[in-house]
């Protein structure tokens, strides 16, 4: 076909060449002596020069297939196959491709306070850069704590709407009583306590973006009728007898498997399809290990301005002990931890991992902590014998609810080391109390 090409028959002779060597195009072959193709997928689809990748295997491997496609391959080819097989395939590809760099040189790109040179985020923010060229539906997803609102703002910045409002809406933090006159306005009269009109958040984002930030939680009830409002452009208050058109561009995000909620018939396939026109997937803190050094001289710079006081210079053992942090709870996480550092370190001009919690310190060290709970009970002894076995969901909100009973009685009922320690927001924090019905944290 006219194309330079390398040739590499192991996966680790393939790593070596790739890591050496731009490419536009790779076939990947599955069976390899030393591994499977699939292995070297991620690193690919990852690596500086992200290449366009098609599969080529002889086991029609259906599960195979699926993974390929899930880390972004071109095409899966099965082989023995002819010449004009893969010939489209790999003309399609490299156009493809052509006119993406096309694209993507030609779009300046509003980064709205995403922090990060890593290749993981080098390729979100492409992503970010597909969907802002577009009115299509956008769905985001990564653990809590990854930027998920950073990304939809950045969207928002970066399309045609960006003069127009950007209006976020927690769902998780609604009551399931106001989610829908929040989301749609209400009438005058139109329930008890409603002594005026309203206007809903829906209405707000009119010409703009509207983020639906937890999707997850959005109650049935209403998931159908924003599902109307969604197809229909209309929106009608809580009371009202006429609709309105409305104009917005969604983006929605979730840290939830709403794959995995629709078959447990708590989330609808129609919505869900729907919202998900294309899909962000972002990446934990602990795969963009190289950004937690950015990412933190940028914070400390930004919370000494706040706070007004010194800039701290900042040690080499400190981004160290950082680096070796799993960050459950991502750049949320990482962020509160420097709040408590600068806030311990106080007039020392500089910030080493002495002024970090303890917990943290020992995540290098050669043993590791063990939390013994006296009335935590190992798994085969959660029943008796001849006891109905719980369903997933009770056992999953049973779970829930004893952790954070743990995490208020460890934070002592103080609301910012409950969120320092449990990585995920205030309102979340709040949201989940009150949906297990436990007791508050103290005013901070």
């Amino acid at each position: 076909m006219g194309h330079d090409f390398e040739t590499a028959h192991t996966v680790k002779k393939g790593r070596a060449l790739f890591n050496s060597q731009l490419f536009d195009l790779v076939l990947l072959d599955l069976e390899l002596p030393d591994g499977n193709g699939l292995e070297l997928l991620p690193e690919l689809i990852n690596s500086h020069s992200a290449p366009e990748v098609i599969i080529i295997t002889g086991t029609g491997d259906e599960r195979g297939a699926e993974l390929a496609f899930k880390y972004g391959a071109w095409d899966y080819v099965q082989k023995p196959f002819l010449l004009n097989e893969v010939t489209l395939p790999i003309t399609r590809a490299l156009q493809y491709r052509e006119e993406k760099q096309v694209a993507i040189t030609l779009v300046p790109l509003i980064r709205s306070n995403i922090v990060g040179e890593s290749d993981i985020i080098h390729q979100s923010l492409e992503e970010v850069a597909r969907a802002s060229v577009t009115d299509a539906s956008v769905l985001i997803t990564g653990e809590t704590g990854t930027g998920k609102e950073l990304f939809a703002r950045a969207i928002h910045e970066n399309s045609k709407r960006k003069s127009k409002p950007f209006v976020a809406v927690d769902c998780g933090a609604l009551p399931e009583t106001l989610v829908e006159s929040t989301l749609f306005g209400h009438e005058k009269g139109s329930f008890t306590g409603a002594q005026k009109q309203q206007e809903g958040l829906i209405t707000r984002a009119d010409g703009g973006t509207l983020m639906l930030d937890e999707v997850g939680d959005l109650p049935l009830s209403v998931q159908k009728t924003f599902l109307r409002t969604l197809q229909e452009r209309c929106v009608r208050p809580v009371g009202g007898a006429s609709e309105k058109p409305v104009d917005f561009r969604l983006v929605a995000a979730t840290n939830l498997d709403l794959d995995q909620m629709v078959k447990e018939r708590v989330f609808r396939g129609d919505l869900l399809y729907r919202i998900r026109a294309m899909e962000i997937k972002l990446p934990p803190l602990r795969e963009r290990k190289k950004d937690i050094e950015e990412i933190t001289i940028k914070k400390v710079h930004e919370l000494a301005r706040r706070y007004g006081i010194e800039t701290k210079a900042i040690s080499p053992e400190f981004f160290q002990t950082l680096a070796a942090h799993p960050w459950p709870g991502n750049v949320r996480e990482l962020i509160n931890v420097l709040e408590y550092v600068l806030a311990k370190a106080g007039q020392d001009p500089t910030l080493f991992a002495k002024h970090l919690p303890p917990e943290y310190r020992t995540v290098g060290l050669d043993f590791k902590p063990v939390m013994k709970i006296k009335s935590r009970q190992q798994p085969n002894e959660l029943l008796d014998v001849g006891e109905e076995l719980p369903t997933l969901k009770e056992y999953r909100i049973k779970t829930e609810k004893d952790y954070l009973k743990m995490l208020l009685n460890k934070a002592q009922k103080d609301p910012e080391t409950a969120i320092r320690i449990s990585g995920i927001s205030r309102s979340r924090l709040y949201g989940l109390l009150k949906k297990h019905n436990l007791p508050g944290l103290s005013s901070s």
